[in-house]
């Protein structure tokens, strides 16, 4: 059975890619600071095919010690889902230093240690691995919100950037969803903003956490085992680049 990390594992994204990763016959270690959300999992799954990770990726010590500690009981782990991450939908001017170095701490730092850590290890089993990241196409055409553009922005550099680093064995390819429907961040953002989204795309049925989770698994797989330092967006066609 491959073993599959999935960060921000509770809700949204992560957590239906926590179910289609299980339904697909991964064992799925599930990282989240939401403790209450992975206890409702573990009751779900069961310790046969999940372990609840609890882990506040705002915190570097917790960061840094997460891929190492995974490994003091586990042999090897076939790939990592980056998906954790912050967004507030505010001005860059509303943004308090705490909170400027919160969101660049979730949504780039644990990324670049996250990915090396894991790297690094597997990479000398000199076996196929795969990381899939998660951005957004706020990251591609920019945001509102500077600071969450920007940090997606870095993932994908640091997608194609790793992509490099960790061949030939290690695939890093990253995710890009436009607006996605039943996630707390959709609730944050005003109706106007939410009618514009959907103005913009050309497909209409709207994206939701499970059509992004498709994605990421196929990515994880085997069928895209020839594709690395790829963005896939899924936006309903939506801004044409």
């Amino acid at each position: 059975m491959k073993k599959l990390i999935v960060t921000g594992a509770a809700n949204g994204i992560g957590r239906a890619t926590v179910d289609m990763a299980i339904q697909q016959g991964y064992f799925v270690i599930g990282a989240d600071k939401d403790a209450e959300g992975l206890d409702v999992l573990q009751r779900l799954y069961g310790a046969e095919v999940f372990e609840a990770q609890i882990a506040d990726f705002s915190d570097m010590a917790v960061i840094k010690g997460f891929i190492p500690k995974l490994y003091e009981r586990h042999a090897t782990i076939y790939g990592l889902v980056n998906n954790a991450g912050l967004y507030h939908g505010k001005s860059v001017y509303a943004y308090s230093d705490e909170q400027i170095d919160e969101i660049l701490t979730v949504n780039l730092k644990a990324l670049v240690y996250l990915s090396k850590d894991f790297a690094e290890r597997e990479m000398t089993h000199e076996a196929p691995r795969s990381i899939v990241n998660i951005a957004s196409v706020a990251g591609e055409v920019g945001s509102c919100d500077a600071l969450y553009g920007a940090t997606k922005a870095a993932v994908i550099g640091l997608t194609k950037a790793n992509a490099w680093n960790f061949a030939p064995f290690v695939r890093v390819n990253v995710v890009s969803p436009a607006l996605i429907h039943d996630t707390a961040i959709y609730d944050t953002i005003p109706e106007y903003r939410r009618a514009e989204y959907a103005r913009q795309e050309v497909l209409k049925d709207p994206i939701r956490p499970g059509g992004v989770a498709e994605v990421i698994m196929l990515l994880v797989g085997d069928a895209m085992r020839h594709s690395t330092g790829r963005v896939i967006s899924v936006d309903n066609g939506a801004y044409p680049r």
